[in-house]
């Protein structure tokens, strides 16, 4: 058991490498991913200079949405291991100086979990009303039109109490009514289970979910339709989600979430997908009294430009300002640019071109937003989206909406450890997924020694940024360019650095304004391509340049 501690701030501008246990390396031959695999190779996470580990979920699972459905919160998946290879994992992880957060998925558990075994069996057990259940309308249909994320309606019969049930992703993962006050205590519990075993935080799946709307009122048409969330075949983008979440209630929640976390000295970081995501980001982590930080899927999006990029930036912090001043101080943005739900960035972004120094200036420009960053494992590699033929295909996501959205394996693939060993060194058994063959040109082994690659430019990069506090606490404000040249400063105190981007194939360049023409380059970072010529910033294809003013 872990000893309570004094909450330390070490999140705030950290960086985050998340680790999809399925895809890491597996250390028993099964062809899957497990946490020796993972305890293994972290020496390699620690290398990258990242802050802290986020593991995708490794609890009790059918794996029908591989962890995202939970059979028992209090348990590891035989798939992954057991409690003491955890303990193990945790234990290595802080020798080495890493935090560990682990992906909690409250909102919904597995259909499977006993907790809705019971509930689904009559209308008065004693789990009778521990999740979403409604009678049908008078013609049979569902009790109103909410959409599930993942296809269809929202709503599923379930033949032994005649009612519906509500499950906003698969109908195999229903929703937990957390209007009942025994529903969150034992969330609660959860959490604080894994907090005794030492982890540093958690990563809430899902965390504008919690609650529903008590009178099931419909949701309206969408004035704008979502392209953010959900891939733009998914007629989920078509509604407002008014009812079906970001409810008010669960502001309270969190509170009571943050508590519990603060008697520990864990963070937390909240994924928010939402029609209004920025606003929902600012009102999560305001007043430190809710979450710590939050990301959205604002920057997952196809666009990659330097304009929407500083849109979604601007605009964040303008939300995180206003909801600051009613809260009692203003919240915490957490920026991912990849992860496991979407499209690897350099396929997304790149729209062809996958040239590793593309992968360098993105991270650059993302680790140096304000807010802290999530890096998503291969991205230090330089990983491409993997083409995943359909009768190979294993997200239920993207079987349904395949061939428009081929869903999320193809950023899932297994990590190329070793080019010339079988499956990429990843597994000596026929992986989950297909290694793909240009992956192995650019595993570990052959950049480990290449002092140009992408993951030792990682490494230098992050070593540099980390002595920086600017780069991690300073105010931004971007300045006037044009595409692709993203260009703001950082201030801290009296220190104030330039930062200057181009996201473009071509050399650029921009004027640089008045109050900016003292700025004197500064060397270390490791990215190249960028130098101050008089009043002019030149720019090399996907160069970069760091300044002082």
């Amino acid at each position: 058991m872990t000893s309570k501690k004094k909450t330390q701030d070490w999140w705030r501008g950290g960086v985050i490498y998340q680790i999809y246990p399925r895809s890491f390396a597996d250390s028993n031959g099964d062809g899957v991913g497990d946490l020796a695999g993972i305890t293994e190779k972290l020496p390699y996470v620690a290398s990258l200079g990242v802050d802290a580990i986020w593991i995708s979920p490794i609890f009790k699972s059918p794996m029908k949405d591989f962890g995202y459905d939970v059979s028992d919160y209090c348990d590891v998946d035989p798939l992954f291991g057991d409690l003491a290879g955890f303990d193990q994992l945790v234990s290595t992880a802080h020798q080495l100086g890493l935090k560990v957060m682990i992906d909690q998925v409250l909102s919904h558990c597995s259909d499977q979990h006993a907790w809705f075994k019971e509930s689904r069996q009559s209308r008065d057990n004693a789990k009778a009303d521990w999740f979403v259940w409604a009678d049908p309308q008078a013609d049979g249909t569902p009790p109103n039109n909410w959409l599930s994320v993942f296809g269809g309606s929202a709503w599923q019969w379930e033949s032994r109490r005649r009612q519906y049930f509500l499950h906003n992703f698969l109908s195999s993962q229903p929703d937990l009514n957390f209007h009942h006050s025994e529903v969150q205590a034992a969330m609660l519990d959860s959490i604080r289970f894994w907090l005794e075993r030492g982890v540093d935080g958690f990563r809430f799946d899902a965390c504008n979910f919690h609650f529903h709307d008590r009178k099931l009122r419909n949701n309206p048409p969408a004035e704008v339709r979502d392209s953010k969330t959900v891939s733009a075949d998914n007629p989920y983008g078509l509604q407002a989600h008014k009812h079906d979440k970001s409810q008010p209630e669960n502001l309270a929640f969190l509170q009571r979430v943050r508590t519990l976390l603060d008697e520990y000295g864990a963070a937390s970081v909240g994924e928010v997908g939402d029609d209004h995501s920025l606003k929902l980001m600012a009102r999560y982590t305001s007043g430190s009294d809710k979450l710590h930080m939050a990301y959205s899927f604002n920057l997952l999006t196809p666009d990659g430009s330097a304009g929407h990029i500083r849109q979604q930036v601007e605009e964040l912090e303008a939300q995180l300002v206003k909801t600051g001043k009613k809260e009692g101080g203003a919240g915490w943005g957490c920026w991912s640019i990849g992860n496991h739900d979407v499209a690897r960035v350099l396929t997304r972004w790149g729209k062809g071109e996958t040239s590793p120094s593309l992968a360098k200036v993105l991270l650059a420009m993302s680790a140096s937003l304000k807010g802290s960053l999530c890096i998503y494992q291969g991205e230090e590699l330089a990983l491409t989206e993997a083409d995943i033929p359909f009768e190979l295909l294993q997200d239920p996501y993207g079987i349904t909406f395949w061939p428009e959205f081929k869903g999320r394996d193809g950023c899932r693939t297994p990590m190329p450890w070793e080019a010339k060993r079988k499956h990429g060194g990843f597994s000596s058994a026929k992986p989950w997924l297909p290694v793909p063959k240009d992956h192995l040109s650019r595993a570990v082994d052959v950049q480990d020694g290449d002092t140009g690659s992408t993951l030792n430019f990682y490494r230098g990069f992050l070593a540099w940024r980390k002595q920086q506090a600017v780069l991690k606490a300073g105010d931004i404000a971007f300045i006037k360019t044009d595409e692709p040249i993203l260009a703001f400063t950082r201030t801290l105190g009296k220190q104030t650095w330039l930062c200057a981007f181009n996201l473009g194939s071509t050399p650029v360049a921009f004027k640089l304004p008045k109050s900016l023409r003292t700025a004197k380059p500064l060397a270390g970072h490791g990215l190249a391509g960028g130098c101050i010529n008089g009043e002019r910033v030149e720019l090399a294809c996907f160069g970069g340049l760091y300044a002082t003013i």
